[in-house]
Parts: structure tokens; C-alpha cells; sequence
């Protein structure tokens, strides 16, 4: 069989040569494709799936809200096992499944069981799923902070930061407390920032820390609702009552239609304090008159702060399977459209992004590529001491990187510091390099045997029969080093994962050196090592 190759690689030298050409573009395309990162990824196949219900406390939690769902997650296809977090109102169950379940599939199933646990649990607790990212999920984070202060003070009456320290929101609203300004930093980061971000492609979610949720907050006095005799539960039924919009159809009037609808949800402290909670000899009793309406904010449980100031801080999250440098360039690109819509005197200022990571790593595995393949040119050229063998011999270098980053691509295997790094130019050239060498030596004995230059037949049957020669040989080699990374395979967890990426692109590099020698350099010898050729030790092999 390699025999059979062998010739026909020889005597259609010209097609080989051209159809390693396309296979060589192929595998540039495959090489702009392929996911670039700095290490592995080594988190497990896994489903996360989060409940807020902020009336109960951590033992609740777990009896109400987290044995349910793990109970109802019990027997999914894959399933490997699941494990829990409760917490003061929040419950959190993360559901493990093998490695080859496709994430979507495992969803879905995670989904179905949703629908069933909810029977189950407390009314308005609504469980769901976190973003379809990983542990190295996060490769972007920013804080939306206010501009410097020398920077950001605006005209009185326009919007911004104002003399007087307060700050003017288009709107027209005026923030004078801490809170209310971290609240505003809070608003634009999920109002303005998150819609815009999370259609990037790529990008699996949009997560924030720090800042405050706003909240209007009605503070009854209960001297006043004994006074007006109003309960609590009357107080909350004027207040959703009169929280709403409705619609009553249209009106027809010289052929025009005119939609009625009445809109009649709360805006602002003012409004919230005129709605009326009962009559009472005929005078209304507002909100206002049993209770204080201010502004405030949902508990929370951590902040976020830079050089001492209050701040809120946000991550963009990778989708599974994404290429993180590109995802980073194109949400650093789209956070620069965002820095334009933002009101005066708010930014957003980049304090983390993956592609400098990214680009530090790869820039490391260039570099040391670069000099091994270079130092492998060398040598072969000291070695050979013939010019146009050690150029035959060093293409193979780049051309087996090419349909390496075919099989990566396919078998989607992430370019990392573990799988380029791992890559040996002295093994990938390793059959050509015997090949041209052993070819160049008969060649050369054979023109002097017959002491005149060979003829097209005489050269490449020559060459066919070096070839043959030590192919056996070498493709022997080749078999046992990729039987080496064949057990690496089989590894599992973290290991596997960890160790996968660098023997598939080992495995992949040398079956492609494999085929190389096999067609390409056989056939480049053919075409390029015509002429008078010697064969003699130089100065570097004496």
C-alpha cells in the first residue's frame, strides 16, 4: 500500500504538489477558526441552576427550595451528580453530567425537570438555569464608574456632575445621597450596558456586582395606620391596585381610530405617595399621610469599589465552545459604541480583558515555534549540505501546521499554551528528513555509477526506490511515538481535560508529517533535486 502511494506521488508529482497547495490553504482558513486561549479549559460538563427567595433562611432554603430541585434533577440521562449551596434566601444546585453529553441536550433535560419541581416549591420562587459559560467563562470585566472629578463638572442645569456635588440625569432627576448615586451606576450597567452587550456574538451572559437595585420603599407608621385604621394588607392592595395600565379597545371617529388606554403605573416617590389607600367620611387617606416613601435599595451582600470610591463592576461571560480572543476584541470593540450612548460624566474603563492574556500566550508559543523551526532549518541545512534538500525539508515544518489546524479545528481541539506548546519540529520532520537525505545519496551514487546526469525516468525511478527504501522505517517510528500520546487519551476529569488538547495536536502533527512524507516530499524531490547532485560529508557531520 505505501508503495502504491509512493508512486503515484512520484509520477504525479504536479498533482500532489497542487493539491498540497489547497490542503495548505484549508488549513489557514482552519488556523483563523480555530479557538485560541491560554490554557485548557478544565471545568466539568455542568448545569447551574439558581433560586432567589429572599423570605427564607439557609435551613428553609434547603428543605423548601434545594431538595426539590435535586430531588427532581434525580435520574437525567448523563447525569453524573449534583451538588448544592443554600444560603439567607438564595439556593443554588450545580447538576454534573459526563463529558461527551452535549450541553444543550443536558438543558433541556435540566429544563423539563424545572417544569415538574415547581409544583413543589414555595409560590413565586422561579428557578434558572446560569448562562451556558464555564469557570473560564469570564474574559471581560469593566467598572461604570463617574469621570474624574476635574473632568466632570457640567454647566448648572445641564446634565452631569453640578457644582454643588449632585449629579443631573437626563432624565432630570437629581442624585444627591451615595445611594441614589450607586443606584444610578446600577441602572445604566443593566439598562444601558447589558442589552448592548449581550448581543455580541459569543457572548453567553452579562453579570454585575456592586451598586445598589433601586427600590421604592414604603415606610408605614404604625401610629398613623391605627389612626386611619389601615392594615398592612390594605396598604399593599392600594399600592398593586393602582400599579397597572388597561386598555378599553378604540374609538372610531371620522375614520380615524383613536386606541383608549389608561396608564397607571407608579413612576416616582410622588406618585406612589398620592395613591389612596381607603375613604374615610369622605376624604381620601393616601399613602403619604400613613407612612414615609423614599427612595432605596435591595439588600445585598457584597460591593464593588476602586481607589475609594463606590463603583459598579461588569463581566461579560463566554458561551461554551467560543473563541475567547475574538469574543474579547469584539466586546471591547462594543463597549466603545456603549462609552458614546452614556449621559455626561459616566464611563465605562476596561480593567480586565482576555486578549492581552491571549495574546501574551500565543505571543509565547510564536516565539518559541519560530526559533525551533528556524534552529530545525539550520541544522538541516549544516546537516544535508545540499540547499534544495533542507528547503524541501523545512516545508514540511509549515505545511504539517496547516493540516494540523484541520484536525484541530474538526476534532475542536482549542489552540493553549498545553497543545501548541507541545508541538516537536524535530519529530514532524523527522520522516522527511531521512527520506530527502536517503534520496539525495542515491541519487547521487547513481549519477556517478553512471557518470553523466540521470534522465527524468532514471530519477524518478531513483527516487521511488530511496523512498521505498526507508519508509518502512520511518512510518514504524511514527507509529510507536503516536502510540506513546494514544493512552493520554483515555485520561479523565480534570487530567483529561487538561492533557486531551496537547496529545490530539501531537497526534494530529504527526500523522500529518506521516501523509507529507509520504506524497508531498517524495514528490518536491522528484520535481526539485534535478541536475548534477554530490553527496559528500561537509565540514559539520566531520
Amino acid at each position: 500500500m505505501l508503495e502504491r502511494v509512493l508512486h503515484f506521488s512520484i509520477h504525479h508529482r504536479l498533482l500532489v504538489v497542487l493539491l498540497t497547495v489547497c490542503a495548505a490553504l484549508v488549513g489557514v482558513e482552519s488556523l483563523l477558526r480555530l479557538p485560541i486561549d491560554a490554557v485548557p479549559d478544565i471545568t466539568n460538563n455542568q448545569v447551574q441552576i439558581n433560586t432567589v427567595y429572599p423570605a427564607f433562611s439557609p435551613p428553609e432554603i434547603e428543605k423548601q427550595v434545594t431538595y426539590p430541585v435535586e430531588t427532581a434533577l434525580a435520574g437525567i440521562a448523563g447525569l453524573n451528580y449534583t451538588r448544592s449551596l443554600s444560603r439567607n434566601g438564595f439556593s443554588q444546585v450545580t447538576a454534573v453530567f459526563d463529558d461527551a453529553v452535549d450541553i444543550y441536550f443536558a438543558r433541556q433535560q435540566v429544563t423539563e425537570r424545572l417544569v415538574e419541581a415547581r409544583a413543589a416549591l414555595p409560590p413565586g420562587a422561579e428557578p434558572k438555569m446560569g448562562p451556558i459559560s464555564t469557570g473560564l467563562g469570564e474574559i471581560y470585566m469593566w467598572v461604570v464608574e463617574y469621570t474624574p472629578t476635574k473632568d466632570r463638572v457640567a454647566t448648572a442645569g445641564e446634565p452631569g456632575v453640578q457644582p454643588d456635588g449632585s449629579y443631573l440625569t437626563p432624565e432630570g432627576r437629581t442624585l444627591r445621597t451615595p445611594l441614589e448615586r450607586a443606584a444610578y451606576l446600577r441602572e445604566l450597567q443593566d439598562w444601558v450596558i447589558r442589552p448592548q452587550l449581550k448581543t455580541v456574538s459569543g457572548v453567553a451572559g452579562v453579570d454585575a456586582i456592586g451598586g445598589y437595585l433601586k427600590h421604592y420603599v414604603v415606610q408605614p407608621d404604625p401610629a398613623k395606620l391605627v389612626a386611619f385604621g389601615v392594615t398592612l394588607s390594605d396598604l399593599l392592595t392600594a399600592l398593586e391596585r393602582n400599579s397597572q395600565s388597561s386598555g378599553a379597545g378604540y374609538i372610531e371617529e371620522r375614520g380615524e381610530s383613536f386606541v383608549v388606554r389608561s396608564s397607571g403605573l407608579l413612576r416616582d416617590e410622588s406618585e406612589i405617595g398620592a395613591v389612596v389607600v381607603r375613604e374615610r367620611a369622605g376624604i381620601p387617606v393616601h399613602v403619604r399621610d400613613v407612612g414615609a416613601v423614599a427612595l432605596g435599595s435591595e439588600l445585598r451582600s457584597g460591593s464593588a469599589s476602586e481607589n475609594g470610591e463606590e463603583v459598579v463592576v461588569g463581566t461579560a461571560l463566554m458561551r461554551i465552545g467560543e473563541n475567547s480572543r475574538t469574543v474579547s476584541q469584539a466586546v471591547d470593540e462594543r463597549l466603545v459604541q456603549v462609552n458614546k450612548s452614556l449621559p455626561p460624566g459616566t464611563r465605562v474603563k476596561t480593567v480586565l480583558n482576555r486578549t492581552k492574556l491571549v495574546d501574551a500566550t500565543i505571543g509565547t508559543v510564536e516565539k518559541n515555534l519560530t526559533e525551533g523551526a528556524i534552529l530545525v532549518i539550520v541544522v538541516l541545512l549544516l546537516l544535508l549540505g545540499n540547499l534544495r534538500a533542507a528547503v524541501i525539508t523545512a516545508l514540511a515544518i509549515p505545511l504539517a501546521m496547516c493540516l494540523t489546524a484541520i484536525g484541530m479545528v474538526q476534532g475542536r481541539v482549542s489552540g493553549n499554551l498545553m497543545s501548541l506548546g507541545a508541538l516537536d519540529f524535530g519529530l514532524i520532520v523527522d520522516g522527511a528528513v531521512i527520506i530527502v537525505e536517503n534520496c539525495v545519496r542515491r541519487l547521487a551514487e547513481r549519477q556517478h555509477e553512471l557518470g553523466r546526469r540521470l534522465t527524468q525516468p532514471e530519477r524518478l525511478d531513483t527516487v521511488f526506490a530511496a523512498s521505498r527504501e526507508v519508509r518502512g522505517a520511518t512510518a514504524f517510528g511514527e507509529a510507536i511515538i503516536i502510540t506513546v500520546y494514544i493512552p493520554i487519551l483515555f485520561l479523565t476529569g480534570v487530567e483529561g481535560k487538561m492533557f486531551h488538547p496537547m496529545a490530539a495536536t501531537v497526534i494530529f502533527a504527526l500523522c500529518a508529517a506521516f501523509v507529507l512524507s509520504l506524497t508531498f516530499v517524495p514528490a518536491m524531490v522528484a520535481l526539485g533535486l534535478g541536475g548534477k547532485i554530490t553527496e559528500t560529508e561537509n565540514i559539520v557531520v566531520r
